[in-house]
């Protein structure tokens, strides 16, 4: 049975504040007080219910608490400097998303360098976006769609949840590499985007799968292609962009890292525990709830996860000139 974002949430927030009983049977010297995790998004967004999946269950197996402290603003970027700024002793750590890949060349004045001041502790899950058309666009399919806009240069509106998010340049990287040129329309957050979508002002968007599922079903909206590596459960029949466009992928991500100076023995101890949940069933089933999908690994393999990101988006950045408003 599925659990509601809510549900998900108040059980989450109630026992990750609480200390639990340790599950280990050998002596710890870390952690010896609560752990903060900061979350770049507000409460009840994916990457706060994650995070909070995560803290429920490292409180478990720590026996004490590990409590999701929210720094939403900035495009991620306050949160983010809070975390990579905290003292490198394990009790402050950040839940890292895609959105700070784009970041670190989307932003001029950062006042911390994301790759250099992070240590990668473990990645957890992964999403993917959806290249979805209003029905009134003739293409059926990528190919298609790609022979469409070449023969209408700037005539078909892109929409995207706002310069620089991860829907904008999910969405530049597929105009980089089909050549086309679309007209891109920022909105300020998805759900505007998504209206003028289904009414037909714009029409081609990139957005997050489980957001455009329900649309996509009952037909208000044609589903292209998906922007992961592979196919997706929730649309098994729907091509990637990547079948048509070799070495396209543009998925969200969400992962575990700290202040760079942070001990090596604390970083193997969090991603040992991190990556025994990611196996639990429970744990599986709940991502999957929300559409992601578990992403595991040592942190070595997530360090050059994030570094490819940055040198990715920072091309597609470039490419399309991209500013924040």
């Amino acid at each position: 049975m599925k659990l509601p974002r809510r549900e998900f949430l108040r059980l989450a927030t109630v026992a990750a504040a609480s200390p639990a009983m340790p599950l280990l049977a050998w002596a710890q010297t870390y952690p010896v007080r609560p752990v903060r995790l900061i979350v770049t998004t507000p409460a009840g967004s994916s990457p706060d219910i994650i995070a909070r999946l995560i803290a429920l269950r490292l409180s478990e197996r720590f026996g004490q608490p590990f409590i999701v402290d929210n720094r939403p603003g900035a495009g991620s970027t306050i949160g983010t400097e809070a975390a990579l700024r905290a003292a490198p002793d394990g009790y402050t750590l950040l839940m890292a998303i895609s959105a700070n890949a784009i970041g670190a060349s989307l932003y001029e004045s950062l006042k911390f360098n994301f790759v250099r001041d992070m240590r990668p502790v473990a990645s957890v899950a992964r999403s993917s976006l959806v290249m979805v058309a209003n029905p009134s666009v003739p293409a059926k399919t990528v190919p298609e769609f790609i022979s469409y806009a070449k023969a209408n240069p700037s005539k078909i509106n892109m929409a995207s949840g706002g310069n620089g998010s991860p829907t904008h340049v999910a969405g530049e990287l597929f105009k980089m590499m089909a050549e086309v040129n679309l007209l891109h329309v920022p909105y300020r957050g998805s759900t505007p985007a998504l209206t003028d979508l289904l009414g037909g002002q714009v029409q081609v968007l990139f957005n997050t799968l489980p957001e455009m599922i329900g649309y996509i079903n009952d037909g208000k909206l044609r589903a292209l292609a998906v922007t992961a590596a592979e196919r997706q459960a929730l649309l098994p029949d729907v091509p990637t962009v990547g079948e048509f466009l070799p070495g396209y992928e543009a998925s969200g991500w969400y992962g575990v890292v700290a202040p760079s100076a942070t001990p090596p023995d604390i970083i193997d101890q969090l991603n040992k525990e991190i990556n025994t949940a990611l196996v639990d069933p429970r744990i599986k089933g709940q991502l999957a709830d929300l559409g992601v999908t578990v992403f595991s690994g040592s942190a070595s393999e997530f360090g050059q996860f994030i570094v490819a990101e940055v040198e990715k988006w920072a091309k597609v950045v470039k490419f399309a000139g991209i500013k924040v408003d």
